[in-house]
């Protein structure tokens, strides 16, 4: 109001001065009137708004905040609560040996001196797993619980059990056990064939026996081959992310942002045994058929096309005379394989099955390896830059459609001990005619002694071993029920036992 006063004033004063002054000084007084009259409206206005922000503030205490408002970039609180409590610590015993040849030797001496046999303090190693079911049944690494004689599962809520191991898939590094519990929360399979690269996923683990952790990453490549395994019939087609997974995470759930189960923690790219840079999981399409197949059947029911393959470089492909660096290639087919009967021929390069690019030969196993014999597949090849599509009827090893059982496989008793036919491509690669696989070694004199499975026991006491009945007759003729067993590890070693009960 007095700035308003104040420019009365000056009205009055200049209607006085006006006929002293001339058109310049006018002109400059209008000038200074008419910053005077938007002082004052500005000076009405800010006042009128601080009234209004004083009417209307919240005090800081009142405010209602959104936390959800704050989150800059991917949420993954919801996959986070959803896979915590369903991942567990696993706790396994080993009976403490040395060596494959101090065991031959101390089991030797041991036959030739009469001394008594000596005991051994467990070891204990941990992983973690993760809860498939409510009913207790649990996936983890093959190599977490490998060789065990006992095993100890506690829970996120610290409750302890202990797990019966129902079986293992060393081709695929996985294992299913189960605890006698019920309610327990599950994680829901994913579809891994859907993960892409660059797609942010969790890593959950539970080393520390504490409660499950978890780390962020993304996808960083799929069907990754590490040649970890050490088997020819292994299937390698890790997802690789860079979520930090450690050593004792083994066996723990990779996770999307959903919290669905995209793959198990199995391995890390390391020099030093802890995490730099990248980790491996097996994809769950993979551990969905591999747990499917021991429940339901036991055994592993592997399918197979019948070729023999190669991946194609640059380098290759100029050897070759082929012009496109895309598919695999076929080395070779079986005869009276699918592969054969539905009129593949070596040379074929195979870039798609079931409508899925195909570009490795690890891609080619993971997407086999889903299927069990006597499923189809469809297959599109190139012959001669010609595309050429089939319908391939999948096999088992023997070259039939019917799935493997587990009665397939049978127990000695007296050795503690069962006993399958080693699959052809392991006999073919260690150059044997004959043997028997060891696939599970209970308490006995076998396990104690040191035998591992896998072990192919070729002759006993000299005799050749090939079926059940050979094993038999080997112990019935056994003199003062003192055994040489002879065989062959898949790594090519071999070795005789002495044993004697």
């Amino acid at each position: 109001m007095i700035e308003f006063i104040h420019i009365i004033c000056f009205i009055k004063i200049f209607v006085k001065m006006k006929k002293y002054v001339g058109f310049i000084t006018i002109a400059i007084f209008n000038v200074v009137v008419a910053l005077l009259i938007a002082n004052y409206v500005i000076k009405n206005d800010q006042s009128k708004v601080r009234t209004s922000l004083q009417q209307n503030q919240i005090p800081v205490t009142q405010t209602a905040f959104n936390a959800a408002d704050a989150v800059v970039g991917p949420d993954f609180r919801v996959a986070a609560d959803r896979s915590v409590h369903a991942v567990v610590h696993i706790r396994t015993e080993f009976t403490r040996r040395t060596n494959t040849y101090d065991d031959f030797f101390g089991s030797l001496r041991e036959l030739l001196e009469g001394r008594q046999r000596q005991e051994y303090a467990p070891m204990v190693g941990f992983g973690s797993g993760v809860i498939i079911s409510e009913d207790g049944y649990i996936v983890t690494n093959n190599h977490v619980v490998e060789g065990g004689s006992k095993i100890e599962v506690t829970l996120n809520d610290k409750r302890l059990f202990e797990a019966k191991l129902i079986g293992r898939d060393p081709s695929t590094d996985l294992a299913l056990i189960k605890i006698d519990a019920q309610a327990l929360p599950y994680l829901v399979y994913g579809n891994s064939d859907l993960v892409q690269i660059g797609e942010w996923v969790l890593a959950v683990g539970n080393p520390f026996n504490l409660t499950s952790t978890v780390t962020a990453g993304i996808v960083s490549a799929k069907a990754r081959n590490i040649n970890i395994l050490g088997s020819s019939s292994a299937i390698e087609s890790f997802i690789q992310t860079d979520a930090v997974v450690n050593r004792g995470n083994s066996g723990g759930a990779l996770v999307n942002t959903e919290g669905k189960l995209v793959g198990i923690n199995a391995a890390i790219a390391s020099r030093s045994g802890t995490y730099e840079g990248y980790s491996f999981a097996i994809p769950v399409n993979i551990v969905k058929k591999v747990m499917d197949d021991l429940l339901n059947y036991g055994e592993i029911q592997r399918a197979y096309m019948g070729v023999s393959i190669r991946d194609i470089t640059a380098e290759f492909a100029k050897e070759i005379g082929i012009d496109r660096l895309q598919g695999v290639y076929v080395n070779s087919v079986a005869s009276n394989s699918g592969a054969e009967k539905a009129g593949m021929e070596a040379g074929d390069v195979i870039v798609k099955i079931d409508k899925l690019v195909i570009n490795s030969s690890s891609e080619l196993l993971e997407t086999v390896g889903q299927h069990r014999p006597g499923d189809k597949i469809d297959v599109v090849v190139l012959r001669k830059n010609n595309e050429k599509k089939f319908s391939i009827t999948l096999q088992n090893e023997n070259g039939t459609l019917g799935v493997v059982n587990s009665e397939d496989s049978f127990l000695i008793e007296e050795f503690g001990a069962y006993f399958k036919q080693p699959d052809n491509d392991i006999k073919m690669r260690l150059k044997i005619s004959n043997g028997l696989e060891i696939s599970k070694l209970n308490n006995g004199m076998l396990k104690d002694g040191g035998i591992r499975e896998g072990f192919i026991v070729l002759r006993i006491n000299n005799n050749l071993i090939n079926s059940k009945l050979d094993v038999e007759s080997a112990i019935s003729e056994a003199r003062n029920n003192e055994y040489k067993i002879e065989g062959i590890y898949p790594n090519g070693m071999r070795i005789i036992y002495g044993f004697s009960q």
